[in-house]
């Protein structure tokens, strides 16, 4: 056994022997902060930083690409990513610290609710969460809110659903979606 396996070994049992109360488990659309040190200089700005763990659990890592992240700890994550670096012979020594606990270093996934509300602003953003979960969650539409002419804003286009329709009310939003929901005109639509 050469050094580097002994290190990583080593590196790898220790993530595993702490406490499984200390560290929660990383989850798939959560926001998670990774510095490594131990990497060449002009390579800090590319590696360090916020990623986003993708709907199907990995993160996408410079160099040696996706890296599974969903339902390691944030040790066993950063245990995972250095043997990756020194496996493929991109770093040779890297110390890698994954921080997902911290309010501050989280990035909280919303979407945006305005116009006939009861609560306009921000609601928490979920995997999965429909446009009427969404609008629900800001306390329903008032009584003056057409349901029928609902508007989406997504990447800087508009969409106009009617949420009266049942299959409708299904449609599957993304982080940082604008819904308002417009007035009633004259007719009561």
């Amino acid at each position: 056994m050469n050094l580097k396996s002994y290190v990583a070994m080593i590196a790898m049992a220790v993530g595993f022997a702490a406490p499984a109360s200390a560290q929660s488990v990383i989850s798939a659309g959560r926001a998670i902060h990774i510095e490594i040190r131990g990497v060449p200089q002009e390579e800090v700005a590319r590696v360090n930083g916020d990623y986003t763990v993708s709907d199907s659990g990995l993160i996408s890592m410079p160099f040696i690409g996706n890296v599974r992240a969903a339902g390691l700890s944030a040790t066993a994550l950063g245990a995972s990513i250095a043997e990756a670096y020194r496996s493929a012979q991109i770093y040779n020594n890297p110390n890698v610290q994954v921080q997902s606990d911290s309010l501050s270093t989280q990035q909280k996934l919303m979407v945006h609710i305005g116009g006939q509300v009861r609560r306009t602003g921000p609601v928490d953003f979920v995997p999965g969460l429909t446009i009427y979960q969404a609008i629900q969650s800001a306390g329903g539409p008032t009584e003056f809110g057409a349901m029928n002419r609902v508007e989406l804003l997504r990447e800087g286009r508009i969409k106009t659903l009617d949420l009266r329709q049942t299959q409708m009310k299904g449609f599957t939003l993304l982080k940082d979606d604008t819904i308002t929901v417009p007035e009633k005109n004259p007719f009561g639509n």
